[in-house]
């Protein structure tokens, strides 16, 4: 949700006034004076267009309505829409269209039961390309379709990113700080994490070989920090 007190960062970020703000909007500037000062709220629609012409990164987006977020999301919907937010190994995909909130990306994936092992693997590039994550919000979220689990193995292996590449090493400290909010609503329930059913030989294998993280969050996984392509020295 974009704050009056956001929106006025965002603007004065940008060099804008508010009446260079406000006919780009198409509103009276008094309005984005009440805005920002918190006597109107920002409209979704409103939100976007300052995303938009303030060139704003896709996190000052509004996440949609929890009906939204409680949709179960196709893989070819997932994929396409990391190209759109930029992720390498998708880009190529990217069709004309409007962008999500990162979290809204990340948490209809997060929802899957199985999920293509690439797709898998670029969750946690959400987290580590993008900044201003609402840490509160995204972990309530989470907690409110049990994904607490999903979502912290995911900031884990970001975490591990964070600390090995120096490109996202300003990501550190916040990804440990949302790890930290999620670790008190750990489930002690076993779950799984993307890839695709599996025996009984293969449970023992990957709960005897899944990484410290994965057993930590009870996920029946062997994704590692390694196996993600941006874990090495470039973005």
């Amino acid at each position: 949700m974009m704050t009056g007190e956001r929106l006025r960062k965002y603007r004065q970020s940008a060099g804008w006034t508010q009446a260079r703000l406000a006919a780009r909007l198409g509103v009276a500037q008094a309005y984005v004076s009440m805005m920002e000062q918190g006597k109107r709220p920002v409209p979704a629609r409103l939100a976007r267009q300052v995303t938009s012409v303030l060139r704003l990164p896709a996190t000052a987006l509004p996440l949609p309505p929890g009906r939204v977020l409680d949709k179960p999301a196709d893989e070819d919907w997932v994929a396409v829409n990391l190209g759109r937010l930029g992720y390498p190994g998708f880009r190529y995909l990217s069709k004309p269209g409007r962008k999500l909130h990162p979290a809204e990306l990340l948490l209809r994936a997060l929802a899957r039961r199985r999920l293509d092992p690439r797709l898998a693997e670029a969750l946690a590039w959400l987290l580590l390309q993008f900044e201003d994550f609402d840490a509160a919000g995204l972990v309530a979220e989470a907690k409110s379709r049990d994904l607490q689990n999903r979502l912290g193995f995911t900031v884990s292996l970001a975490r591990d990113v964070a600390r090995h590449n120096p490109a996202y090493q300003h990501r550190s400290r916040p990804l440990e700080a949302l790890e930290e909010l999620l670790k008190p609503s750990r489930l002690a329930g076993e779950d799984t994490y993307g890839g695709s059913e599996m025996g009984r030989g293969m449970l023992a294998w990957v709960r005897k070989n899944r990484s410290k993280a994965a057993a930590y969050w009870n996920l029946l996984t062997d994704l590692k920090m390694e196996h993600l392509p941006y874990a090495g020295s470039h973005p």
